[in-house]
């Protein structure tokens, strides 16, 4: 069978190309071999269903472990009714998975369902199947987000609590428990109809936080590239685009996985070479940019669904702002809860493709509504070899400011100078370049955006106008910034606020770099 890049689903190894998760599946079976409950709480898209794939098919070949695999999408709200109703699901569930496993286990659970009427009674049929079972029972339970906002979900899990803690004392029980959903357990305040029912006295607190890390280095990327030349007689330097894919992602699992099936299916058979290089995962990242999917269509509805979370990441992308990494914060946990953040000293967007599509989405309804058509068209801003003649764009800005934006407008455009900016960028940039930000920490917020259309790059200071001084100080950091990417020229835009300032333009020279300035 000819394998293929996977984004659905389960990713099984015989029919898909897959990243090299050993490292984390033997920190999981380590947590469950120590009898650990523990929920795999990872965003949409991140690995979880295929590695409790993985367990249980492990487990199953164990003459030491057995076993149960549930899962709760899909499930009738008819169901969390009531904790009987949901302790009658449960059943049904686990009769399911042993008709066609162990008929003597599934004739007993049948002649117990009637029994089962509430929480208590359901306890004490977990108990006496354990008895009967003469293997450790693991239960792994997936997409429990579908159950997690229903009190009976709670009864459930309080049920478990209870059995687990008395398990020394001669209470047979499950030797492990897993989970899988977007959510931590212990954090179900998220998601509850009542939240303050889970504030305190978490039905779940015996769990131990889940530290495992999903996502995937470049090495754990390489086995999946070499895997996919050896059966497609593909060329490519495996290790530099594992750097590039990593680059873009993160090791997102979905992200990774996407990107190189687009180049596989979407970029490569128009050609007649079979070599992937560094600018076909551009391309992908182009690609996939302009994709709807799922995946982008949960991280944006995150943010119109959360203004909180909305407005953080606007400070982050448009203003530059930098945040401590806390995850007392409930913004902040939310957001690394759904993908959208990560820690790295200072709080992050997670991946850089995520970055371009929230800046994407943060300017497009400004672009929508500005006059932009008689400034920015994509020819005017073109130069041979795919490069852009960025000084002109940056002066038709400056024109566009000084014409749109009178002095009524000033409290608009003190906050919005940033974003309008880089909606401005977006008809230029659209399908053939990408701009990321990179915030800077001092006192005067810049803010650093580094384009790169084509192959081509072009590094923006956006900074506000502080003084001479501190001007003085901003083109050495700019003119600093350039040695570190390699590169002669470079840009600065300055937003000045004073009363009756002038909308000027100059080309300053600072050693061997040269920076092109204008102000607004």
């Amino acid at each position: 069978m000819r394998k293929r890049f996977n984004i659905t689903g389960t990713c099984v190894p015989h029919k898909h190309y897959m990243m090299d998760n050993q490292r984390q599946f033997n920190e999981v079976l380590a947590l469950v071999e120590e009898g650990m409950y523990f929920t795999i709480n990872r965003p949409r898209q991140y690995g979880k269903t295929t590695m409790l794939f993985q367990m249980s098919e492990y487990l199953k070949k164990s003459e030491e472990y057995l076993p149960i695999k549930l899962n709760f999408q899909g499930v009738d709200t008819k169901w969390h009714q009531s904790d009987g109703a949901f302790a009658q699901m449960f059943i049904m569930q686990i009769e399911t998975h042993f008709e066609f496993k162990d008929i003597v286990f599934f004739d007993f659970i049948k002649s117990q369902k009637k029994s089962i009427t509430d929480m208590d009674s359901l306890s004490r049929f977990i108990t006496r199947l354990m008895h009967k079972i003469d293997k450790q029972v693991v239960l792994l339970i997936d997409e429990v987000d579908a159950s997690s906002n229903y009190d009976s979900f709670l009864s459930f899990l309080g049920m478990l609590r209870a059995k687990y803690l008395a398990r020394d004392f001669e209470v047979r029980t499950f030797h492990s428990v897993i989970l899988a959903g977007v959510h931590d357990i212990k954090n179900l305040k998220f998601k509850l109809r009542n939240p303050e029912a889970a504030q305190y006295n978490s039905p779940w607190n015996i769990a131990i936080n889940f530290k495992v890390r999903m996502s995937f280095i470049p090495k754990e990327i390489v086995p999946m590239l070499e895997d996919y030349c050896q059966a497609e007689k593909v060329a490519m330097d495996i290790p530099t685009i594992a750097e590039r894919l990593y680059y873009h992602t993160s090791g997102y699992p979905f992200l990774v996985s996407r990107l190189c099936k687009m180049i596989a299916e979407e970029i490569l058979p128009h050609r007649n070479n079979k070599k992937w290089t560094v600018e076909d995962v551009e391309n992908a990242v182009q690609l996939l940019l302009m994709e709807d999917n799922p995946n982008f269509d949960s991280v944006i509805n995150h943010l119109k669904n959360n203004e909180d979370l909305y407005n953080l990441v606007f400070r982050m992308i448009i203003n530059g702002d930098s945040f401590t990494f806390n995850l007392d914060n409930t913004t902040i946990q939310k957001g690394v809860t759904y993908g959208i953040f990560k820690a790295n000293g200072r709080l992050k967007i997670h991946n850089r493709v995520y970055e371009q599509r929230f800046y994407n989405f943060l300017t497009s309804t400004l672009e929508t509504r500005s006059n932009f058509e008689d400034y920015s068209y994509r020819h005017q801003f073109l130069l041979e070899n795919n490069t852009l003649d960025l000084q002109k764009l940056l002066l038709k800005f400056q024109q566009f400011i000084k014409e749109q934006y009178s002095n009524k407008d000033r409290n608009f455009l003190e906050r919005e100078w940033r974003l309008l900016f880089l909606a401005f960028l977006q008809p230029t940039l659209n399908g053939h370049g990408y701009a990321f930000k990179e915030p800077q920490f001092e006192a005067e917020k810049r803010l650093d955006v580094v384009i790169t259309y084509y192959e081509h790059r072009y590094i923006v200071e956006l900074k506000k106008w502080y003084g001479a001084v501190y001007h003085e100080k901003g083109v050495a950091q700019l003119a600093n910034y350039l040695e570190v990417q390699g590169l002669e020229k470079g840009y600065l835009v300055i937003f000045d606020n004073r009363k009756n300032k002038a909308y000027t333009h100059e080309t300053i020279q600072y050693g061997n770099k040269e920076i092109f300035a204008v102000s607004i």
